[in-house]
């Protein structure tokens, strides 16, 4: 099999081309993509070259691990069918390029158990489900605390605030220091952080993945407060102890989502009591995956861009 897929040859080297796929084995879905996410965190630091070392990637890559399409063929035992739409955590499944993510393809093959069904009216929505995952995952489970403030009001920053909402927890504070991204808010503030002299927080999210940023939160936290690091930081993490010590201040790192983040996910937003709405700010066909990848990463008013895989070949 062929497919036309995404492929980024190096840093700031990418363009659509056609790559061989292997052939699905047992426990195989075969998937076509039909709207793929554009990441402004990882994929981002691969394209402008600025990833540190990271295992099992390199160039060439095909990128996207934000991803929702059709199961054309489906595997005896495998629980999918065709006709169903699913959500694709990217692929490994090219020749000559790696794919550990993978999602941004035309057709690509992967394990049954890696993918989840989901509604079909989501459409391009489907695609924002891993980033809703790893935000509800940042936020769920034994010891967690819903924030009371949230930095940075991206996508992930939204997320984290409108599933804070959704649990019934007061209304967090959120910052940020673009003007422009300071709407969109439903039932939270937006403020900008200079503004803000509360110095009592007891749990504090930053998605931004700004390390600058860390030294000055702690000066927010409560006594005991918890600073959770939501980002991608790509620059080792340092802040003056002194402060620290004095609030006795507690860290935590939180990775990407786990299986059960996604499924709690899926349920909540087809009850409704998570909106995916409003996240979506920009849409182009993957045809001009060149320039829209250009604009997901230096446009400010693009919060996400979605590629629409409809009608390619």
């Amino acid at each position: 099999m062929q497919t036309t897929a995404v492929i980024l040859k190096g840093p700031r080297d990418l363009n659509l081309d056609v790559l061989e796929i292997k052939p699905p084995v047992s426990g195989d879905l075969v998937v076509r993509i039909n709207y793929s996410g554009i990441s402004t965190g990882t994929e981002k630091l691969f394209w402008s070259g600025a990833m540190p070392p990271f295992p099992g990637m390199g160039y060439p890559l095909v990128p996207g691990y934000e991803a929702s399409g059709e199961v054309v063929e489906a595997g005896v035992g495998s629980g999918f069918k065709a006709g169903d739409t699913v959500y694709v955590p990217g692929a490994n499944c090219y020749e000559g390029a790696f794919g550990l993510f993978g999602g941004a393809s035309r057709l690509l093959v992967t394990a049954a158990d890696r993918v989840t069904r989901i509604d079909g009216g989501l459409h391009s929505t489907g695609a924002l489900l891993a980033l809703a995952a790893t935000a509800r995952h940042a936020m769920a489970g034994p010891g967690k605390a819903v924030p009371d403030l949230i930095v940075g009001h991206g996508v992930l920053g939204r997320l984290l605030a409108r599933l804070t909402v959704a649990a019934g927890a007061p209304a967090p504070t959120v910052w940020e220091i673009d003007p422009t991204r300071r709407t969109g808010a439903v039932d939270y503030e937006v403020i900008d952080p200079a503004t803000d002299t509360r110095r009592d927080y007891t749990s504090i999210y930053d998605a931004s993945g700004s390390v600058p940023v860390i030294s000055n939160l702690i000066g927010h936290i409560a006594r005991g407060g918890e600073i959770v690091l939501a980002g991608f930081y790509t620059d080792p993490i340092s802040f003056a102890f002194p402060p620290a010590f004095m609030k006795e201040a507690r860290f935590r790192v939180s990775a990407e989502w786990a299986r059960d983040d996604m499924i709690a996910t899926r349920a909540l937003v087809e009850s409704g009591a998570l909106c995916l709405e409003g996240l979506i700010t920009h849409t182009a066909n993957s045809t001009d995956a060149p320039q829209a990848y250009e604009t997901a990463f230096s446009d400010p008013a693009c919060l996400k861009m979605i590629l629409n895989w409809e009608g390619v070949a």
